[in-house]
């Protein structure tokens, strides 16, 4: 089992950079990591997601190029890097975990779900 905690939303300008941390409790190389969003009115979607190892990542065609997942096993966090932000990624962000296997997009294939950070980007 695994607790997951985000950090690092807040309030920024369009063209502005965060970074989003999500720190881990349990055996977090075990686990392949998620990012995902929700929107006011709209579905949880998939954001990015990185393999156990680090060693695959996967985007939304929406965020590729502009975010970068990446994760420190030694320190038990993933993280999101996002550049030039823009107004539609305002959403509240969430990191998602599921034992190490095949890496998925899908939201209802994690088990684990931290509570979130808002991520608000101004024009």
């Amino acid at each position: 089992q695994v607790q997951l905690v985000e950090s690092g939303g807040g309030l920024v300008q369009a063209g502005d950079s965060l970074r989003l941390s999500c720190s881990a409790s349990g055996r977090f190389s075990d686990y392949n990591m998620g990012w995902f969003r929700q929107a006011p009115g709209k579905e949880r979607e998939f954001v990015a997601a990185i393999s156990w190892s680090g060693g695959n990542t996967y985007y939304a065609a929406s965020v590729k190029g502009r975010f970068t997942i990446s994760r420190d096993n030694a320190k038990n966090t993933v993280y999101l890097q996002m550049n030039s932000l823009k107004p539609e990624d305002t959403a509240v962000y969430y990191c998602a975990a599921r034992p190490a296997g095949e890496t998925t997009t899908l939201s209802w294939r994690y088990d684990y779900w931290g509570q979130g950070t808002q991520v608000t980007v101004s024009s």
